[in-house]
């Protein structure tokens, strides 16, 4: 099975993301920025600073899902316990944000998320049933 060039290219998609999603969210605070804008009262610059805040955050939160996929595909083993659950709320959050983005941007977005969430999942299965493999071979021998 192709686990190894899966990984790969969902890393790469994640950190192409991950730059992407950086990126949006400085535009958008320069927007807000530059048009003085507010929002309930709020301060313009406060909304422009968490608004680089928040693009950096998520922007990291996607670039360490993609070194989990590095990790992985480089090793050829499945992620640890915390690196499963990183993959598995990558896996959710692009499954809530294709949802979300069918009505919003269009089907070219929501086809993207899914191709993602397919990525990830597939590594995740993919390593799943090797870890399964070699405890059923190892169960017996513990015995």
């Amino acid at each position: 099975m192709a686990r190894r060039p899966v990984a790969w290219v969902g890393a790469i998609i994640l950190l192409v993301e991950a730059v992407g999603i950086a990126l949006l969210n400085w535009f958008l605070g320069l927007v807000v920025d530059k048009q003085d804008m507010s929002l309930a009262g709020l301060d313009p610059r406060a909304m422009t600073v968490s608004t680089w805040i928040a693009g950096i955050l998520f922007g990291g939160y996607l670039a360490l899902c993609a070194i989990v996929l590095i990790r992985t595909a480089v090793r050829d083993r499945a992620p640890g316990t915390f690196g499963r659950l990183l993959l598995i709320s990558c896996a959710v959050v692009h499954g809530l944000l294709g949802a979300f983005s069918v009505g919003l941007v269009g089907w070219a977005a929501f086809v993207f998320m899914m191709v993602v969430l397919g990525l990830v999942v597939l590594t995740l299965v993919a390593y799943e049933k090797k870890a399964q493999q070699d405890g059923a071979v190892a169960a017996p021998q513990a015995a």
